[in-house]
Order: C-alpha cells, then sequence, then structure tokens
C-alpha cells in the first residue's frame, strides 16, 4: 500500500477505470492505454523525493515506460512535504505541486445549501453529453485552457471510465441539474477500499458559481458514499491556492497529508 493516501486512492481507481499499473524496483508505472492524453493516467510514482543528480535517470525511465507520451508526470510516494532534489526538475521547466489532501469520516452541510438544482447520480446519455458540456465550458473559461478539441477528446474518455465504474457499482458521477437538463455542477466519488472514498473531477459551471452548488453536492455524495459503498474515510485533493480548499473545510474536511507531484505538460522545457 502507497504510503501517501491520495496515491493510494488515485491508483485504486487508475485500476476501476482500467489502467495497467506495474510495480517494478524503481517505480511504479501507470499506463492508461484508453486514455493516452490523461497526464495522470500515464504517469511514473517515485518511491521516495528524488536525489540530487537523478534527473536524468528520471527522464531516461519515464520515456522508457510511455514512449508515445509528449508529457511528463511524476508523483512522490510520501504524505509529507520533503520534495528532496526537485528544484532539479523546476530548472528543466517541470511544475512541483504540493496539493493538500483532506479527509473526513462525515461531511456537514454547507451553510449556503443549494435547494433549486436537482442533485443525482448520472443516468442516461443525456447526462453524460450534458456532463461533458460542462467540463468543455469550465476548460473553456480556464486562464490557460488546454486546447480546445484535444480536450474535448480527453473529456470523452474520461467520462467513460467513470461511467463504467459507475456501472460496475464501483461508485458514481453526480450532477447539479436545472429545470433544463443543464448541468451546472458535477463531481464523481468512487470507491478506493478498506473504507475509502475519493473524490473527483469537483466543477461548476462559470455562469452558475457562487450559489452553493459545489458544496451541497460534495456533501450529498458523501453521504451517499457512506450509505452505498460504506464509506468510512473521505479523501478530497485541493490546490492550496485555490479558493476550493476552503469549501472543503467548510463541509467538514481537514487538511491530513500534502500531495507531491511534478509535471511537464507537452512542449514545455527541454526534450530530454
Amino acid at each position: 500500500m502507497s504510503r501517501s493516501l491520495a496515491y493510494f486512492t488515485d491508483l485504486a481507481l487508475r485500476r476501476q477505470e482500467g489502467s495497467l499499473i506495474e510495480s517494478g524496483p524503481g517505480a511504479v508505472v501507470v499506463r492508461s492505454p484508453q486514455n493516452p492524453t490523461f497526464w495522470w493516467g500515464n504517469f511514473l510514482l517515485m518511491p521516495a523525493p528524488p536525489q540530487p543528480g537523478a534527473l536524468a535517470r528520471w527522464e531516461a525511465a519515464f520515456v522508457s515506460a510511455h514512449p508515445q507520451a509528449a508529457h511528463r508526470t511524476f508523483g512522490i510516494d510520501t504524505s509529507g512535504t520533503d520534495e528532496g532534489a526537485a528544484d532539479e526538475f523546476r530548472a528543466a521547466g517541470y511544475d512541483v505541486r504540493a496539493d493538500t489532501v483532506l479527509t473526513t469520516g462525515r461531511t456537514v452541510p454547507p451553510t449556503r445549501l443549494n435547494r433549486d438544482a436537482q442533485l443525482r447520480p448520472l443516468q442516461g446519455d443525456a447526462d453524460w453529453a450534458a456532463a461533458l458540456a460542462l467540463r468543455l465550458a469550465v476548460n473553456a473559461a480556464e486562464a490557460h485552457p488546454h486546447e480546445p478539441e484535444g480536450y474535448r477528446v480527453f473529456a470523452q474518455r474520461k467520462l467513460a471510465a467513470y461511467r463504467a465504474v459507475q456501472a460496475a457499482g464501483q461508485g458514481a458521477m453526480f450532477g447539479a441539474f436545472d429545470e433544463q437538463g443543464n448541468m451546472l455542477s458535477g463531481l464523481g466519488i468512487f470507491d478506493a477500499g478498506d473504507g475509502v472514498a475519493r473524490y473527483q473531477s469537483v466543477e461548476t459551471h462559470p455562469e452558475a458559481r457562487s450559489r452553493g452548488l459545489a458544496g451541497t453536492l460534495v456533501h450529498a455524495a458523501g453521504e451517499w458514499a457512506r450509505g452505498a459503498l460504506g464509506t468510512r474515510t473521505l479523501v478530497i485533493v485541493a490546490d492550496p491556492e485555490y479558493h476550493a480548499q476552503a469549501l472543503y473545510e467548510r463541509v467538514g474536511f481537514r487538511p491530513t497529508e500534502r500531495q507531491l507531484a511534478i509535471e511537464r505538460p507537452p512542449g514545455a522545457g527541454a526534450e530530454p
């Protein structure tokens, strides 16, 4: 089992989605042939923080494991904040992130509880199409959006994976819908084993923000997981520089760990 709760749940969810996970002597290799442009479906999980002078070796290991990938992604299997020699990666054009891992045994209703939208697990083709429309709208509103057509293909594949996992009874994608069937907010929650469930892809349409939708969905999905999945520990990961962490704390989550990640998007930095 991973030392990092975040990577324990990441690996569990990737397995459910059909990814291939190989534990080698130097690293855990995660491959998602069903979604090759999914950065965090195709990565290496380091067993410890990188040592000085190891950049070239890690880049070579990544290319060996993912020869067709244009990105570079490495996780660090630790629950703390020791980055090791991560500055060497920064100098080579990588972003080094330390996201906050938050947990709770049970969520509490948000102060701003939305009672207008219809909350439910996604049900048919129309709901899943609405989920895709939401993801595309969120991407388009980002300060630095992903290329639209490439992102559409990625999002379609990701939602197809979520749908298959939901059909297998291992979790669900939830949506908050208006009367016209538009999906205003959405998220996934999936069983990672050992009484642990992990949230995924919490998103709200740019035109529907500040209505309490995300907090209401997080609470509703947590209650559903406790009943339907037997969940005892709910896990969610947030960027500490983004407002979502405060939202999660308002519904009962508390910071527990850090998740260390090293990534370089396609086209960034020099090729190894």
